[in-house]
């Protein structure tokens, strides 16, 4: 009995410590585990948002930067932020695992987050200061300042590609989905996860937006700096009570290997019975740490890679349930192309949302509100809508659909999908009545500071807040939780290469249409002066996009299919690794008694 306790409170989802021996459930993982991971999101959170919330403004007054360009910038460098997590998730599945891969990345972290602050410190690494009312009176940054600053910028983004895709992983790592009460906490972590993190990007959205403001830069810089370097002596601090993964190999190798093994055997008819595909035995599967996966119908093309033709070269023959990890993968790839349009929107949070709000008044009594910390409302809006979805209006939806999440992960994005659409309506309406009132007063060729709060942005703040309560949640559970075990780093990316390529759209859109719109001798639609801009069109353009994006989405999502649950369709591979287990210990205490 004694024995068979001691098996029981092994985990069972193949999860190690940093030696490669299984850990016991009570000893490692959980919430403990758990906590000093969030606890490192939170500072990670405020040292990126503390950069990048006001990086724009930084660009214009610092570096005398116009509109499109600023913008396009913070974009560029956004997106790279949020692509580089696919080359990290790469190493840390085919290599060094994510715990490695996580800490060599945070020192490349720490080391572009000193650099940027010593940048922005010493005169001579930037331009002059200038008052000037057009910028481009102002003397330009030299090559060597900004290659100093976006060298800078960039050694952080490669940093944070590498701790991205795995600091989410890890923290859902430490729950055994083969344990029912740590499955049911893991279908919390989620809501958790990003409630906690936002803590951190509300304080450097009000805190840190204000000190940079009225401060100055090097502490509003030198801040967070700190922060991500207190964050990784908590991470590293909490490596006793980690549960670890190991790689299981090149996630694109062995997609590579089904996708090929099916095309060179096109002409090979598939067996009527699925039984008779190639499939590893239960002890290799087992030894290999893997979760074999039954032949599915969907992509039915695929399942020719299993096909056996006698030849037993891995780009010719493939298991099942490494054509069945493939097939995970790829038919996720049209609802991550759905996400790309919002995370467009997500976008000018940082760039024209702020540059608007340079042109009202932001003063409280004395106070004066700095443009960048309106995104604090963003993080409110989030923070409260997740706790009411995950306390009210789960608990009373799932009594009526016996859904454990209330509603499908796909529905919960969905949602966001549409409020994406009211954002940017809202967006449209309110530019037009402050242009109104530029040209009421005046203020329209001077480009002057309009007698308007800075607070009639506040609706497309809140409601951006709203939104990603909805569908950036639900889109990082859903490309972790979609993706096959051993492709778990690599699904997670999905969620952080969507932002990215979101930004780099922002861009790309950006650029287009302010060239486009300043054809022919027209004045155009985004400009230096915001007065004279038309971003009221710029907005109804979006919501239209956002409108035909939707459709698009509706039409993927009648395709899909969710993958089946690892811990009900592995049952039997279960019961067999628990006999398996059991019988080693014995033979362990044998050996003790004799």
């Amino acid at each position: 009995m004694a024995v068979e306790e001691g098996i029981d409170d092994y985990t069972q989802d193949g999860t190690v410590d940093l030696k490669g021996n299984p850990v016991r459930r009570s000893k490692r993982g959980g919430w403990t585990a758990c906590s000093f991971v969030v606890v490192y999101e939170v500072f990670e959170r405020m040292a990126y948002y503390g950069i990048s919330s006001n990086l724009v403004l930084y660009l214009t007054r610092k570096l005398h930067q116009g509109t499109v360009k600023s913008a396009n910038n913070v974009t560029n460098w956004v997106g790279t932020i949020w692509i580089t997590p696919i080359l990290g998730a790469y190493v840390a599945d085919a290599h060094l695992g994510r715990y490695w891969t996580f800490v060599f990345a945070s020192l490349i972290y720490v080391t572009g987050m000193s650099l940027l602050t010593l940048s922005v410190s010493i005169p001579g690494l930037k331009p002059p200061p200038c008052h000037q009312a057009n910028i481009d009176d102002c003397k330009k940054a030299s090559t060597l300042q900004l290659a100093t600053f976006f060298g800078a910028l960039y050694t952080l983004a490669i940093g944070t590609g590498g701790t991205k895709p795995n600091i989410s992983t890890i923290g859902a790592d430490q729950f055994d989905d083969f344990h029912p009460k740590e499955k049911a906490s893991k279908l919390s972590f989620f809501n958790w996860w990003m409630f906690s993190i936002f803590f951190g990007t509300l304080f450097a959205n009000t805190v840190l937006v204000y000190i940079q403001d009225n401060v100055g830069w090097t502490l509003g810089y030198g801040l967070p700096t700190l922060g991500l370097v207190i964050s990784v002596m908590i991470f590293l601090a909490g490596t006793p009570f980690y549960r670890h993964r190991v790689p299981a190999g090149s996630p694109f190798t062995k997609m590579a290997m089904v996708i090929v093994a099916a095309a060179r055997k096109w002409r090979v008819p598939l067996p009527s019975d699925p039984k008779e595909l190639h499939e590893l035995d239960l002890e290799e599967s087992a030894r290999n740490g893997k979760f074999m996966i039954g032949s599915t119908p969907t992509l039915r093309f695929l399942n020719k890679a299993a096909v056996k033709t006698g030849s037993t070269d891995p780009w010719m023959l493939s298991a099942v349930t490494q054509v069945e990890e493939t097939k995970q993968m790829l038919r996720m790839i049209p609802i991550l192309i759905a996400t790309f349009v919002p995370s467009t929107m997500i976008a000018q949070i940082k760039t024209l949302f702020i540059k608007q709000g340079t042109t009202l008044d932001r003063h409280i009594g004395n106070f004066k509100i700095p443009p960048a910390s309106l995104a604090g409302f963003v993080t409110i809006s989030m923070l409260v809508c997740v706790v009411l979805y995950d306390r009210f209006f789960v608990p009373v939806i799932r009594k009526w659909t016996n859904n454990p999440r209330g509603i499908t992960l796909l529905q919960r994005m969905g949602i966001g999908l549409v409020l994406h659409f009211v954002i940017m309506a809202v967006a449209s309406l309110t530019e037009r009545y402050r242009l109104n009132v530029a040209k009421q007063h005046g203020l329209v060729e001077n480009g002057g500071q309009l007698p308007l709060t800075i607070f009639i942005l506040l609706p497309q703040f809140v409601l951006m807040g709203t939104a990603d309560a909805f569908l950036e949640v639900a889109k990082l559970e859903f490309f972790y939780d979609q993706a096959p075990e051993s492709m778990k780093s690599l699904g997670t990316s999905y969620s952080s290469t969507s932002l990215g390529i979101g930004n780099f759209l922002s861009s790309f859109l950006l650029s287009t249409v302010s060239d486009i719109t300043q054809r022919d001798g027209h004045e155009g639609w985004i400009l230096n002066n915001l007065n004279k801009s038309h971003l009221d069109y710029y907005y109804a353009f979006f919501a239209v996009l956002n409108f035909l994006n939707f459709i698009f989405f509706m039409a993927m999502i009648r395709f899909y299919v969710y993958k089946a649950e690892v811990s009900d369709s592995m049952h039997v591979l279960t019961e067999e690794l628990k006999v398996m287990r059991l019988k080693a210990s014995n033979q362990e205490a044998a050996k003790g008694i004799a």
